[in-house]
């Protein structure tokens, strides 16, 4: 049960319709629980839906973008996280095995070299903070450092995700499979 209500546009004052408008236009419908909950801080959610836009329309592939989160979620054991970017990676050109693989994408051969190192760099990143030299060498090896920019910017927004919905308990919606369900 999360800790803060899920504040619905029927529930919420009138001055927050423009917010409502946004989630609706730029999300999915309907609205997923974290975005509810962040409604109780509707300025920090404005500027949370602008951050993550940002992301999205970087240079970094799609596909590399959604490894990397899908990665964090499994590193973390995010559920949440997990179960709402696989639809994400599957649009992005993942197939249903790489998705069934993530979580053991080094001994997988569903994934080529640019990928693992993208996963990887996400993981120690996750797990460790600092990364070593060699693991950031190894995506370097195939991104621009615009996109090794974006990345890292990636893999630490969707780290920061991950803990907001620790904190605030966010429930899996019920039309969301759990990625973990024996946890």
């Amino acid at each position: 049960m999360a800790r803060v209500p899920y504040l619905h546009r029927e529930d919420s004052d009138e001055s927050l319709k423009p917010l409502y408008d946004r989630l609706e236009a730029e999300r999915k419908v309907p609205t997923a629980n974290i975005f509810l909950a962040l409604t109780n801080a509707p300025t920090q959610l404005d500027a949370f839906l602008t951050y993550a836009n940002s992301l999205r329309a970087a240079d970094l592939s799609p596909k590399l973008r959604e490894l990397a989160i899908l990665t964090v979620g499994h590193a973390t054991r995010s559920a949440y996280e997990v179960a709402h970017h696989q639809s994400h990676g599957l649009k992005a050109g993942l197939t249903e095995q790489q998705l069934a693989a993530v979580a053991d994408f080094e001994s997988s051969d569903l994934f080529d070299a640019t990928e693992k190192a993208v996963m990887r760099l996400a993981k120690e990143s996750t797990l460790k903070v600092d990364v070593s030299e060699e693991t950031w060498r190894a995506a370097a090896e195939h991104l621009s450092d615009q996109q090794m920019v974006e990345l890292s910017l990636s893999i630490a927004w969707y780290n920061s995700g991950v803990r907001i919905m620790g904190l605030l308990d966010i429930d899996l919606e019920d039309n969301y499979p759990n990625p973990f369900p024996n946890s």
